[in-house]
């Protein structure tokens, strides 16, 4: 997806400063979403395009409601009892907030990476058989495992050992292995939220060739405090901001070179250029 691709804004009729897509591009929109913990209001009226095939990183200053915008795409927050999501996440053309739709399967389809890795205390293959497994699908394991762990870039470091623990592998290599079990289920999106924050730079710099290479499949969506690592991995940024008043807002989202190099709020610009964060 280039820049290209991108229509006016106007024509769409959205926010300032908030790039549309073309319908036939997208794979997720939401639509005034609004969070609310405990009737407290945390995110407010986000509508934002994702476009597949993509990296979009979602960035903002601490506490600005991040992690709780991109728990929105695939419905974990409805694991949190005191979560209020309101407004719409369209997904491949319907409501995935709506009763006919099953959050288990959402997630199956919009996999989701955490910030520090979580292997289960199983063993290798079985951390990545598990999702087929449990979904029932009627697939070849042993295809499924390899396949996943090749698209993760760790086949070839654990191929010989895949009945130890998941647990006994490092951190950037657990990190890649959740990579795989999230593959395994063949998402059309994966969502990361701050996937090399607990990582040493050696694998960080893996994680991030990994994401590079998995948007020719996937479309990735990723939340990272880190400036550096938005400009060399996403195609398009989109900025929250949340003010005195502690409520997360999209101020900003567009391509790269926007964000960062020609911001058209103010904000963008002091937040990119470290002045605020």
């Amino acid at each position: 997806m280039t820049q290209t691709d991108a229509v006016s804004i106007t024509e769409a009729g959205l926010a300032e400063n908030i790039t549309t897509f073309n319908d036939e591009d997208m794979v997720i929109e939401a639509r005034d979403v609004s969070v609310r913990y405990s009737g407290k209001l945390a995110v407010e009226n986000v509508s934002m395009q994702v476009p597949r095939h993509s990296v979009i990183a979602l960035i903002g200053p601490s506490g600005c409601g991040k992690s709780t915008l991109i728990r929105c795409f695939n419905r974990m927050n409805d694991l949190i009892p005191s979560a209020d999501v309101t407004g719409e996440v369209i997904y491949n053309g319907a409501n995935i907030y709506s009763q006919e739709q099953d959050p288990t399967e959402i997630r199956f389809r919009i996999g989701m990476v955490f910030q520090r890795p979580n292997p289960f205390p199983k063993s290798i293959y079985d951390n990545v058989a598990f999702g087929a497994r449990i979904n029932g699908m009627d697939v070849d394991l042993d295809e499924v495992v390899e396949r996943s762990l090749r698209r993760a870039a760790l086949w070839d470091e654990v191929k010989d050992r895949l009945k130890d623990n998941g647990l006994s592998l490092s951190g950037g290599q657990q990190q890649r292995l959740c990579i795989a079990r999230a593959l395994a289920v063949d998402p059309e999106v994966v969502l990361m939220d701050e996937p090399a924050s607990a990582l040493d730079p050696i694998s960080t710099q893996a994680i991030e060739d990994l994401i590079t290479e998995l948007s020719s499949r996937y479309t990735i969506i990723i939340v990272t405090h880190n400036m550096q690592q938005a400009t060399r991995i996403a195609d398009y940024a989109a900025v929250l901001m949340a003010g005195e008043e502690r409520i997360g807002r999209l101020i900003e989202y567009g391509p790269n070179s926007q964000i960062f190099d020609t911001p058209q709020d103010q904000r963008t610009e002091a937040y990119v250029t470290g002045r605020i964060g």
